[in-house]
């Protein structure tokens, strides 16, 4: 029956696709999620639990510490701000314990320091946590959303039939649409299908959503980061050319700053995130980041190549061994790219390319820097050969503009 009741709903008039003009190049922000997760104990963890004082200290920081003024413009809370049943007439309501203000209050001081307010829900009948989820609710959540003054909505999918995604996904854009507030649609439509076995129609997908998850969450470790890269590379479900302004591959949160990476590989992440064209969304405490960490995610180079207005995203050129080459062609024929060492041998390893390979063609050459330091390399030409010496889990981080 909720089939037949979203293909009717698809078949209407009122919108078509996902029309908000919103995402035109890859978000930024910060999310609860891999730093806070689910805690609900306001009691005895008063500062780190999931409610209003937390994100509003948030909020100060990312106004007030430069985040803000770098690009990071989304503040979003993830599953756990629920309480456990929706009001008498069904709609929405936050745990008022930790959220005593309300939703609305708090998205109206997230807008008051020139920030945007982000929510998350799930399309089954439960969050992944066990919160109500919107099944059957598409349609009064979003103006639910709308009401609260939200502008950033993560849908997730726990508790669902992976099989409803082709039209449920389209379904919740829809009245995300009608509300008439723009709202940036960030799907998890394709992470589930993927890991069902389903490939994901991703030109249907880039039509309802403007970011979209399509692999395992993130956690805190070289290892999740690793494996990231690899199904990216390996892009076996084609989902890189779909790319584009307003359509992005989402491979989750940055966790620079958090407990599990080394500084280099601190790096590695924030490269190639840049590289892949991904949303930039800290997950963090921006109360006690390492200044090494702050940095690395405040870096107007590598920032500027991730939010290139081309919003192409770059792909795996090579791998042998622990060694990887990638490369993203950017605006005014410029490109960027990476020169990746996953093995964790003692000395840094050289890694070479040649620049026609990359394709890089420009016959008068291109001057290339080291995009973190901005640290110039030199002038190459197209048939030149660049090589770097790369640290253990490091990364050359890249940007060749070409000469006139």
């Amino acid at each position: 029956m909720l089939t037949l009741v979203i293909t009717a709903l698809l078949g209407c008039h009122f919108a078509a696709g996902l029309d908000n003009g919103l995402a035109r190049t890859p978000p930024m922000g910060w999310l609860t999620w891999e730093r806070f997760r689910c805690n609900i104990d306001c009691d005895h963890d008063p500062d780190n639990c999931i409610g209003e004082k937390l994100m509003k200290v948030m909020a100060d920081r990312m106004a007030a510490d430069g985040y803000l003024a770098a690009g990071y413009e989304y503040i979003i809370i993830d599953d756990c701000w629920l309480a456990p049943e929706r009001t008498p007439q069904g709609q929405l309501q936050p745990d008022p314990k930790r959220f005593p203000s309300g939703i609305k209050a708090l998205a109206d001081y997230v807008h008051s320091k020139g920030l945007k307010f982000g929510i998350y829900e799930d399309f089954g009948t439960k969050t992944c946590a066990g919160y109500p989820g919107s099944e059957y609710y598409l349609q009064m959540d979003a103006q639910t959303f709308a009401d609260w003054g939200v502008d950033y909505v993560k849908l997730d999918g726990c508790n669902s039939d992976v099989h409803q995604y082709d039209d449920a996904y389209p379904a919740m854009s829809l009245w995300l649409n009608r509300t008439g507030r723009p709202m940036v649609y960030s799907c998890s439509w394709p992470a589930y299908q993927e890991g069902s076995g389903i490939k994901p129609d991703y030109r249907r997908i880039a039509q309802y959503c403007n970011l979209w998850r399509n692999y395992g969450d993130i956690s805190d470790s070289w290892d999740s980061i690793t494996s990231i890269l690899d199904f990216y590379g390996k892009d076996a479900t084609g989902f890189v050319e779909v790319a584009s302004p307003g359509n992005f591959n989402d491979p989750d949160m940055l966790i620079v700053g958090d407990f599990g990476l080394s500084v280099g590989q601190e790096y590695v992440q924030m490269g190639m995130w840049a590289i892949m064209a991904s949303p930039l969304i800290m997950s963090t405490d921006l109360r006690t980041i390492d200044p090494v960490a702050k940095s690395i995610l405040l870096n107007k180079n590598v920032l500027a190549i991730n939010q290139d207005p081309m919003g192409k995203q770059g792909r795996r050129l090579s791998k042998t061994g622990d060694h990887q080459v990638w490369v993203r062609p950017l605006s005014n024929k410029a490109f960027a790219f990476a020169l990746l060492n996953t093995g964790t041998g003692g000395m840094p390893a050289k890694i070479a390319i040649k620049l026609s390979s990359m394709g890089l063609t420009n016959v008068s050459g291109y001057n290339i820097t080291e995009a973190f330091s901005g640290k110039s390399q030199g002038v190459f030409k197209q048939t030149d050969t660049f090589e770097y010496a790369v640290n253990p889990t490091g990364i050359f981080l890249g940007k060749a503009v070409p000469l006139p």
